[in-house]
């Protein structure tokens, strides 16, 4: 499943639980560990000072994770936080980037330069982000959503192969429309036949997927909701890369200031959110 991953946290949130859980399942316990701490770009006053506290951190989270030292790959790198999260994840091809969030919404993560919302909508690579203000439960309950648009293929196949591994996980569906579909002349709905599809695809990993349809004018609001209800410890979702080349190292200000449905999640969400970023089908 992942088997590289990039953990970039100031350690004041609920992260480390959350890897913790993550290294019980046995599709994570061999994933390489890479801790990744940034010291602010500064003149050389007091540098030395910087990254030694630095190299203590790292050594404090290592022991936190309860991880041999030996199987980590502590970085250090100075530079700005944002830009350098992506940059690392690129040279160590990581296939998870994991981050706490302060749980900002869209201008305010702007107005306070957030390192996770902006590595959020600019990164290529999925991400797990674990707001401050949740409690990090068990993973047992996860819930992905189906949109019926070839987007989401791959978050459902890693929400089937992690709730795989859990004894008795839950998986749960959701498919949410603007409006209720009206049924056709066999009696199914349109989203019937897309959470019928992806139950059938769920089948086949050996996963039992249990659908479900919402009604919600607001999509972003709608999941919250839906994962609120069922008790979601862990949302799956899919967002396109639309960006065009030239865009994708600038933030996307439409999105953040937009109506981006995966940047509501990320505030909203009652659950720490996994984002799989699929790049645009033609």
């Amino acid at each position: 499943m992942f088997k590289n991953l990039l953990i970039a946290d100031s350690g004041k949130g609920h992260v480390g639980e959350m890897v913790r859980m993550l290294r019980d399942l046995p599709g994570f316990r061999t994933a390489r560990i890479n801790l990744l701490h940034v010291v602010s770009e500064q003149g050389k006053v007091n540098s030395e000072d910087h990254w030694t506290t630095a190299g203590s951190l790292l050594s404090k989270a290592v022991t936190q994770l309860g991880l041999d030292p030996s199987d980590v790959n502590s970085i250090i790198r100075q530079g700005d936080a944002k830009q350098t999260v992506l940059k690392v994840a690129e040279e160590i091809n990581a296939d998870l980037i994991v981050m706490g969030s302060r749980g900002l919404g869209r201008l305010q993560s702007i107005l306070s330069n957030s390192t996770s919302q902006y590595v959020f909508q600019l990164s290529t690579r999925p991400m797990l982000l674990v707001r401050d203000d949740l409690y990090v439960r068990h993973v047992n309950r996860l819930m992905v959503t189906i949109d019926g648009t070839g987007v989401g293929d791959d978050a459902l196949r890693i929400a089937c192969e992690m709730v795989r591994d859990i004894p008795g996980g839950q998986l749960t569906g959701v498919h949410i429309a603007r409006q209720d579909l009206s049924a056709s002349r066999g009696g199914d709905s349109k989203a019937d036949g897309l959470l019928t599809a992806a139950v059938q695809r769920a089948r086949s990993m050996g996963v039992d997927l249990k659908p479900m349809h919402v009604a919600n004018q607001d999509i972003g609001r709608g999941v919250c909701e839906a994962a609120e209800e069922i008790g979601a410890d862990l949302v799956v979702i899919a967002s396109q890369d639309r960006r065009p080349l030239v865009a994708r190292g600038l933030v996307d200000l439409d999105k953040l200031l937009g109506g981006s449905i995966s940047d509501y999640i990320r505030v909203h969400a009652p659950a720490p959110v996994l984002l799989v970023r699929e790049p645009e089908r033609n």
